[in-house]
């Protein structure tokens, strides 16, 4: 496992030498739309996780749930700090959820434990794909670095969260599949 976060810091070097040797373009519309994008995604998931810490009483899913909001958080916040630098602006987001007692949730609009880690996973699932998808279209070494950095923290979160969902049964497993004539 130590094998892709060496590779990816080795993409990160490889990026920030050649930023180092070149003056930044202005950032292209590509590169905007996908910052655009990728802001809505973390601070939506942001939203989704906050309902989630006020849904269940798992201690190990409120932990999985609380990493996904600073992980979103920072993300987050280093682009907009970027947004706001290269002019960009901000899409509109849900507001933050106040915190309520998972017991005053009626159980018809309560989500289980199942259903919240597996929305969680496709947040990340999202943010990883819009990360890599940003780091291919990435024109500015600077930006594309981002986007691996972002793709990094994605994947490992995603890992983690992949081993704790199979572990407690909540993973969606397709069945195995049986080429024809076998």
């Amino acid at each position: 496992m130590q094998v892709v976060p060496n590779l990816i810091q080795t993409i990160q070097n490889a990026f920030h030498t050649i930023a180092d040797d070149e003056s930044m373009p202005p950032v292209n519309v590509l590169e905007a739309s996908a910052c655009w994008l990728y802001y809505g995604i973390a601070r939506e998931a942001i939203s989704f996780e906050e309902a989630g810490l006020n849904t269940t009483d798992d201690d190990e899913l409120k932990g999985m749930l609380k990493d996904a909001i600073d992980l979103c958080k920072s993300h987050s916040n280093q682009l907009e700090q970027f947004m706001k630098a290269e002019g960009i602006s901000l899409p509109p987001v849900s507001a933050s959820k106040p915190i309520t007692d998972p017991k005053d949730i009626p159980l018809g609009v309560k989500l289980t434990d199942d259903e919240i880690s597996n929305g969680l996973a496709l947040k990340i699932l999202a943010m990883s794909t819009n990360a890599s998808t940003g780091a291919s279209q990435s024109v500015r070494t600077d930006v594309g670095a981002m986007w691996v950095q972002f793709l990094n923290e994605s994947l490992a979160f995603g890992m983690t969260l992949k081993t704790k969902m199979r572990k407690r049964g909540w993973a969606k497993i397709p069945p195995a599949y049986t080429p024809p004539g076998s």
